[in-house]
């Protein structure tokens, strides 16, 4: 675990949402609410906070929330922590919509409980990887105040049909950086590219990269990031 790394929660639907939390020194500027994939834990993604190497200047808060335990179908029903349950990873597949709005809501209370320490949604990130990423799609695109941005990593648009009714007007044109695999055998690529075709012809600006990997996250694609955020975390000039 980081060293200022240390176990949070907030109360969601009358049921404590546990989370990993990394906070800067002082007060911080700006916060980034990342959700990790299928089976793994909020403990997954502490490692990116240093290797994206942000100057401690700009004064970022990472919240790394642990998903609930839910009988997955896909993987013969175990159970596991995920987001939402998965019967396939195809577009043709039914979803669980359920599951997907029910943790919708649980991201939106980590939002709210961020407004209560004082930190405006438009100095919130919400960032995510596979399931998690479909999550901040879902979420970021629909919460109701301007967000500073969305990170979508390896993962695909949930409930795509309903985008263009649900979409709420405050995050109209919202920064986006997405990323994937050319070699993903979990999240095909053309998922992926479905998700950013999407974004764009409703006018999303989205930063698009891809990288010869698998399912995972590479070093160019953490320096990618990091150029990204540079340029829309809200916050101090960064001197590193």
């Amino acid at each position: 675990m980081c060293q200022n790394a240390r176990e949070t929660g907030v109360s969601v639907s009358g049921h404590r949402l546990e989370t990993v939390q990394i906070d800067p020194e002082g007060q911080p500027d700006a916060v980034v609410i990342l959700m990790h994939g299928l089976g793994a834990d909020g403990h997954d993604f502490e490692p990116i906070v240093p290797e994206l190497r942000l100057a401690e200047s700009l004064g970022v808060r990472w919240v790394f929330p642990h998903a609930p335990v839910r009988d997955i179908t896909l993987n013969g029903g175990e159970p596991m922590p995920a987001w939402y349950d998965i019967v396939a990873l195809d577009a043709r597949a039914a979803e669980d919509e359920a599951g997907i709005r029910e943790s919708a809501d649980a991201i939106d209370e980590l939002i709210l409980a961020e407004n209560e320490r004082g930190g405006a949604s438009n100095h919130i990130l919400l960032a995510g990887f596979s399931q998690g990423g479909a999550m901040a799609l879902f979420a970021a695109l629909r919460w109701k105040e301007r967000l500073a941005g969305l990170i979508a990593l390896s993962c695909y648009m949930p409930l795509p049909s309903t985008l263009a009714s649900e979409a709420h007007p405050s995050n109209t044109g919202l920064p986006v950086f997405m990323a994937h695999g050319t070699r993903d055998p979990v999240v095909a690529l053309d998922l992926g590219e479905a998700a950013r075709d999407q974004l764009v012809s409703v006018g999303y600006p989205v930063e698009w990269h891809t990288y010869p990997m698998q399912h995972g996250v590479s070093g160019q694609e953490l320096a990618d990031l990091r150029e990204w955020l540079l340029r829309v975390v809200p916050g101090k000039s960064p001197t590193a």
